[in-house]
């Protein structure tokens, strides 16, 4: 590990209760700033309730710490926008976000769209499948944004169990992006958990930030606040245990191969690569290819979006 990133480690990396929540309303006081969730969504009836009601008791009623919440639906066949909405968030559906782009399948491109129709001067992204969730998935990462003015991307850092082995998720980080980010963007190797879902940011930093329209997302976004902000600007804390819906191989193979893509768009932007995935399957008569696309598509920084101009202006 290079030297910059033991340093960085001593000095960026932090605990939930290092900063206690009475803490951070008096920085947010002081500094005016604002503090909007959003949880993208896509059927997640089962948790998205729980996880708007523990933030809405904790981090709204009890303590207001966070300005809004809101859900951004990418099109659920199940009644995740009803539930989401009955516990108290604010649920716009993806497609309503300016609708003159077509949208496109994808986390990144929830989380881009979200950019226009959230307020806040920080925005903290949570996974809607998380089970058995904390503030501290809200508090821990906001806090540094909201006590040093340095600090413009803040990552969560936890323990991923696989079913009752403690410590077994995270498997396409260990697998695709922690080899990725040791030999390409050495600086990063310090990052726990540099796929995970929770992180919080300033706008400032996101709206100037590409967006891979699927999984890459995670891993772009890191790459590209480095070379923006410099490593003394990102963070993590260690907020405890993430418990979460787990996918199956064939489903982390594609979601590795986006993540390889992204990387290889900021390590070769221009060098052509075919974006499909072949995967198989025993059917009838043997094993079945079947072929993927692999997201290649990224959103430009907000910033150079027209309507989110205007919005601000107004």
């Amino acid at each position: 590990m290079l030297e910059e990133v033991e340093r960085w480690l001593n000095a960026r990396s932090w605990s939930a209760g290092d900063r206690p929540v009475q803490h951070l309303l008096s920085a947010k006081h002081a500094t005016g700033q604002s503090v909007s969730v959003v949880l993208p969504a896509l059927d997640e009836e089962a948790t998205v309730g729980d996880i708007v009601s523990v933030i809405r008791r904790e981090l709204v009623e009890r303590a207001p710490l966070v300005d809004e919440i809101v859900v951004v639906d990418s099109g659920s066949s199940d009644r995740t926008s009803e539930v989401a909405a009955a516990a108290g968030a604010r649920v716009v559906h993806r497609d309503a976000i300016l609708p003159r782009i077509p949208a496109v399948p994808g986390k990144g491109e929830v989380l881009w769209r979200s950019l226009l129709v959230t307020g806040g001067d920080i925005v903290c992204f949570v996974d809607a499948d998380l089970r058995e969730f904390s503030a501290d998935f809200v508090s821990g990462i906001v806090g540094p944004l909201l006590t040093d003015p340095d600090v413009h991307l803040v990552k969560a850092m936890y323990d991923r169990p696989l079913g009752t082995a403690p410590g077994q998720g995270g498997r396409v980080t260990e697998l695709m992006a922690r080899p990725l980010l040791n030999m390409h963007w050495p600086q990063l190797a310090g990052f726990v958990q540099p796929l995970g879902g929770e992180y919080a940011a300033r706008r400032s930093l996101l709206e100037r930030l590409p967006f891979p329209v699927g999984y890459g997302v995670e891993l772009g976004m890191l790459v590209d606040a480095l070379h923006l902000v410099g490593l003394d600007a990102l963070a993590q804390v260690d907020v405890g245990v993430r418990v979460h819906r787990h996918q199956d191989g064939r489903a982390l193979g594609r979601m590795a191969a986006a993540i390889y893509r992204t990387a290889q768009l900021r390590l070769a932007r221009g060098h052509l690569v075919r974006p499909a995935l072949t995967q198989f399957e025993r059917g009838v008569d043997g094993f079945e290819p079947h072929t993927y696309a692999v997201d290649t598509e990224e959103r430009p920084p907000m910033a150079e979006i027209a309507e989110y101009a205007t919005r601000r202006v107004a």
